[in-house]
């Protein structure tokens, strides 16, 4: 059977949606087949149809792939027919695995854009082996979770020349005053579950990690739950999405696997001082809630109410998500040779990566020109198949010069040498 260089699976998703118009102008750009696949095929034509409207050309005859997540037996024929599966249907949490064990199965790829540390770390544990053997790449948080710190990391690697001791994040998230939610409802529900099994992830890294990191000589402290920033000139707090945990496995990637010094990770997000402190307040409410299964229930059923306004079932209005725009500022401190090193790191590489339209358009292009450079440059990738995060994957890759080209940049400078 003929393969689909990529097939976007959950085409009729929230992101799904927008997925399928940033595929086209590849397809249009490099030439690649590609299919949409999902459970209801009219649902599958009218996400084509609207496409077809924004992209202005004909989508109705582009191959649909009928399958359903409950269903084995229609994944794996979805994933034989696939090279590159990009996979949009979550929670992944609860959707996510039978997509990944397909795929590992039947000889596809599989990226998605998942925030979700437990399920991407129990599938680094429970298919890395598999996936091995079979040649297949599974490479998750290839969005805006968390494509721009893992390989905006990579990036403070090269430009450093030597090592590494500590890298530390800020994001600031520009939201228009725009009336509508700002956030999709898919990743409030992936935060309450998270939230309610992460003690679960503490055996999964025991696990996937049963030896520790060595222990740095020049530590780097957190900073607090609330502090100013003075390199960005802003209050910030710690920042709890799934950057950092994609970070930290990318950085056991490069010392198990290549024997590199491992960096020390810190995230922050960057907010006015009053919108730190309602954010505290939010999550004390939010982490009681999501403790307990009636709370759970009460902030699904009721997210607006709970978020503030933040979160809707109705999703983003789309012209607020274009307009939501993100920068993601990196230091790395280190030295500018490998080594042991007797002083205190010398070095300070600057990283800044931007990006327009955070959940369905930047996220959109991370993921579709991940995809390609797992069509294009197998050289490239380590070993010859493997569950991997987006920065230890596409290390040595493209990818950061093809998003260059595509609105999502990266631009790297030293700040101070000595």
């Amino acid at each position: 059977m003929e393969r689909y260089d990529l097939v976007v699976y959950g085409a009729s998703g929230f992101t799904g949606q927008y997925v399928v118009e940033y595929v086209h102008r590849a397809a249009l750009e490099t030439g690649v087949t590609w299919a949409v696949a999902g459970r209801n095929e009219s649902k599958l034509l009218q996400v084509l149809n609207q496409a077809s409207e924004v992209v202005g050309a004909d989508l109705k005859e582009t191959p649909k792939i009928i399958c359903d997540c409950s269903d084995t037996e229609s994944l794996s024929r979805m994933a034989r027919q696939a090279r590159v599966v990009l996979n949009c249907v979550g929670p992944y949490r609860f959707f996510g695995e039978m997509v990944v064990e397909a795929c590992v199965e039947n000889g596809a790829h599989h990226v998605d854009i998942s925030g979700e540390p437990g399920y991407l770390e129990k599938m680094q544990l429970n298919y890395h082996a598999k996936a091995v053997d079979n040649e297949v790449y599974v490479v998750g948080a290839c969005g805006f979770d968390s494509i721009p710190a893992d390989l905006g990391q990579t990036c403070v690697k090269k430009e450093m020349k030597g090592d590494v001791n500590s890298i530390e994040t800020f994001l600031n998230v520009t939201i228009p005053p725009l009336p509508g939610a700002a956030i999709n409802f898919g990743t409030w529900q992936s935060a309450i579950h998270g939230f309610a099994n992460s003690r679960d992830l503490a055996g999964i890294r025991r696990a996937l990690y049963p030896e520790k990191l060595p222990s740095p000589k020049y530590k780097l402290k957190p900073r607090g739950n609330m502090f100013h920033c003075n390199e960005m000139d802003s209050y910030a707090m710690p920042f709890l999405g799934s950057d950092r945990s994609v970070m930290m496995r990318s950085q056991r990637g490069f010392y198990h696997e290549k024997d590199e010094h491992p960096s020390q990770i810190q995230c922050y997000v960057l907010m006015r001082w009053w919108n730190c402190i309602l954010t505290i307040f939010m999550g004390m409410i939010f982490g009681f809630l999501a403790s307990y299964k009636f709370g759970r229930s009460l902030l699904e059923n009721h997210p607006k109410f709970f978020s503030f306004g933040a979160v809707s079932k109705q999703g983003v209005p789309k012209q607020k998500a274009a307009e939501t725009n993100f920068e993601l500022t990196l230091f790395g401190k280190g030295w500018a040779t490998k080594g042991d090193h007797d002083s205190p790191p010398n070095r300070v590489v600057k990283t800044v990566v931007k990006g327009k339209n955070v959940g369905y358009g930047s996220t959109c292009e991370c993921m579709v020109q991940a995809g390609l450079v797992l069509l294009f440059e197998p050289d490239r990738l380590p070993g010859v198949g493997g569950v991997y995060p987006p920065g230890f994957a596409f290390a040595e890759t493209t990818l950061v010069s093809r998003l260059n080209k595509h609105d999502v940049t990266f631009e790297s400078s030293v700040v101070t040498s000595e």
